[in-house]
């Protein structure tokens, strides 16, 4: 039996840790009042006998309380209870000594591994690490109510992001950054006036970006349509100066050759300041800004040509790549690329085809970008065409009081994650038992997201003026409260999930994919769909239902289950969930008919959903991935690639690295087996940072490989 306390972490059950306990209050009390060696026995046995694979350790204490009463103890029991309060206030006078200890001697696995984008060895990292494990504890035992805490280490639900709950911060957002660089932003007290060309825009975006990602805990997008009129500004000044400097000396073609080569060279520098910046700095939360860089054509723009313009540059250099420390080619994890999809580039004919071809040679290589359907997302968002936020989630239709639609400028408050597999586990096929368990936990989930609501309310401008005072989110006044800006939806709130495929199983017997389980697992989005609506209405804040990559919470979820329950086909065996509505990874499905199923559930799932299909050696199958580009555009709001991407840094192979006969990684052409001098990336949930080989060296690859 495995013990899990009040930190977090599991230990081997120690019957003699109970008798010590149940001694010392002995010591305290008259004779008579004194419990026996064998009553000491007994309630042990009583304890072992429910024989639970995790338990937690109040639990275990409460046991030891009852049955002292129930024994007519009861001096002896409030004597327990008074020694058991006492060792609590000894705990909460200092209980992150040995999580913190235990991160600087790099020992703290489960912090070190949770977010693969930073790197828990760099002592700046850590100053962000410590702080977050600090924020944690003072969480789970102070900030939280227990039953949402208790909720939490049993699986039942995932209160996300407890390492920075301890400070007014949200999630992530949609930068604000079209109204940022044309009325102008204050940093760190300097007023940062509007860009007068191109190279300073791009200087200036990435500057927003890194202070506004120091201040929140979630991602960024922006949307570099923005970038269009000041590409136009350089093109204006390029040309200007030419014709002053030569006026009637250089025919109209020369002089267009001059200045469009001038303006080539500006695009150039201006996406690489993007991309080595995002790529270079380091945010104060000890990592590259986790931003996303939304690649949007709109009809009607007045700079949609400049803004092809530099759509193409942001494909072409992020196609090549940028050179690690052994000055080889590698794709930066960062800034993510989402690229849509319209009438006039969806291969079909249109105008800007040739950018999606670029891209779709982006993605075989590099694996971004990703794609968003503009025809199937103004279906599901009332004709509108706009960004995810930086961490996939997508906000709601909101209007200003003139009626016109606002993207930018909002934000996410905070996520809550469901444990479906866990209510079937309990329900055991009784579908009374198993909405009966929804509605319970649903509401638990609520009280969590209002936990997360309520330390947003009434903070102050004066917490992150680059958000709430200088235009990423508002120009507040200083001093002024946010309040507004947390309520009628403006921002919104999120219910995610994980393995509908999963309780479907466990309910139907049978995947989500057959009709039988179709049916159910639409009942159950369709369910917590209805849950955030009916939020919605009673509070008026922005619940929304979020299917997203949930990294590591899909295997933290069957981990806890599989010690809680044992081990159940097709559910914890497998070492992870299915994250949100996904097929699983071992059905055999094709790219086509698994966009056309994940679908339906899009449109349910709409404060976040993104689905992938994998296809193996995209370099050799550009035609084939072409199609599939134009099936996203007809078919599915939003999609990714996932295939593989090697590399061997001892002969530069670059091809697929082999699982050998000894189930070790193998270079083909050089026969290298040091995964240390192999780069094997997988994309199966979005991870692309560094690989790490479990104890035996086996297959297994933190790249989150579901399918190995």
């Amino acid at each position: 039996m495995k013990v899990i306390k009040r930190d977090g972490t599991t230990v081997t059950y120690d019957r003699s840790k109970i008798v010590t306990a149940i001694q010392k209050a002995n010591a305290e009390v008259e004779d008579k009042e004194k419990v026996s060696v064998d009553k000491i026995d007994e309630i042990i046995e009583g304890i072992e006998a429910r024989r639970r694979n995790r338990i937690l350790v109040e639990d275990i204490q409460d046991i030891i309380e009852q049955e002292l009463m129930a024994d007519g103890k009861f001096i002896l029991a409030k004597t327990y209870i008074i020694y058991r309060y006492s060792r609590e206030l000894v705990r909460k006078a200092n209980t992150t000594d040995d999580s913190i200890l235990s991160l600087i001697k790099n020992r703290n696995k489960d912090v070190m591994e949770e977010n693969s984008n930073k790197n828990a060895t760099v002592a700046s990292t850590q100053r962000d690490l410590i702080a977050g494990e600090v924020s944690k504890d003072l969480t789970k035992r102070l900030l939280l109510p227990e039953k949402i805490s208790k909720a939490h280490e049993e699986g039942v639900l995932h209160f996300h992001d407890a390492d920075y709950f301890l400070q007014p911060i949200f999630n992530c957002c949609l930068i604000n950054i079209g109204d940022m660089l044309d009325n102008g932003t204050v940093m760190n007290g300097k007023l940062i006036e509007s860009p007068r060309s191109f190279q300073v825009a791009c200087t200036v975006m990435t500057q927003i970006i890194a202070s506004v990602a120091s201040s929140q805990y979630g991602g960024q997008s922006v949307d570099i349509r923005h970038l269009g009129k000041y590409l136009r500004k350089s093109y204006d000044k390029y040309k200007s100066r030419m014709m002053a400097e030569y006026g009637d000396a250089l025919s109209s073609e020369m002089l267009e050759n001059i200045v469009n080569e001038r303006l080539t060279d500006e695009l150039r520098s201006g996406v690489q300041t993007i991309q080595y910046q995002i790529n270079t700095l380091m945010t104060t939360n000890g990592q590259s800004p986790f931003v996303t860089l939304f690649l949007n054509l709109q009809e009607g723009d007045e700079y949609i040509k400049e803004n092809a313009m530099i759509i193409e540059e942001i494909l072409r250099q992020r196609l090549e790549g940028i050179k690690n420390e052994k000055g080889v080619y590698v794709t930066p994890a960062f800034p993510k690329l989402v690229y849509v999809l319209d009438e006039h580039n969806c291969l079909k004919g249109g105008e800007y085809d040739y950018l999606t071809e670029l891209a779709v040679k982006c993605s075989a290589k590099r694996l971004y970008p990703d794609y968003i359907s503009a025809k199937k997302m103004r279906e599901n968002y009332e004709g509108n065409v706009f960004s995810c936020m930086g961490c996939r989630s997508f906000l709601s239709p909101w209007k200003d009081k003139d009626g016109n639609y606002k993207w930018e400028g909002r934000f996410n408050q905070g996520v809550v994650s469901l444990n479906l597999p866990q209510i079937g586990i309990l329900a055991k096929g009784d579908e009374d038992k198993f909405w009966r368990l929804m509605d319970e936990r649903l509401e638990l989930c609520y009280e969590a997201l209002m936990c997360r609501h309520n330390a947003l309310l009434d903070i102050t401008s004066d917490v992150s003026p680059i958000h709430w005072q200088y235009g990423a989110i508002a120009r507040l006044p200083k001093g002024a409260k946010i309040n507004d800006l947390l309520m009628d939806g403006y921002s919104t709130v999120s219910l995610g999930y994980i393995g509908i495929y999963e309780v479907t199983k466990l309910m139907k017997g049978v995947s989500h994919t057959t009709p039988d389980g179709q049916e159910f697992a639409l009942r159950v989005m369709n369910y917590m769909r209805a849950a955030t609506k009916r939020w919605r209405e009673e509070t008026g804040l922005g619940f929304s239902l979020y299917g997203s990559p949930a990294e590591s919470l899909c295997y933290r979820f069957a981990r806890i289950d599989l010690e809680r329950f044992g081990s159940i086909p097709d559910v914890t065996d497998k070492g992870y969930y299915t994250n949100s509505y996904h097929v699983d990874v071992r059905e055999t499905i094709d790219a086509f008919s698994k966009f056309t199923f994940e679908s339906q559930f899009q449109n349910i799932s709409s404060g976040g959903a993104i689905s992938y299909v994998e296809i193996p050696n995209m370099r050799n199958n550009l035609d084939a991935l072409a199609e599939v580009v134009r099936f996203i555009y007809d078919n599915i709001q939003y999609a990714e690639f996932n295939t593989k991407s090697d590399y061997c840094h001892v002969c530069d192979y670059d091809g697929e690295i082999i699982i050998n006969d000894d189930n070790e990684w193998e270079c083909p052409q050089c026969g290298n087996k040091d995964h240390n001098k192999m780069n094997v990336t997988r994309r199966t949930c979005g991870y692309l940072g560094e690989n790490f080989w479990n104890v035996g060296k086996t297959k297994e690859i933190k790249a989150r490989v579901l399918h190995l």
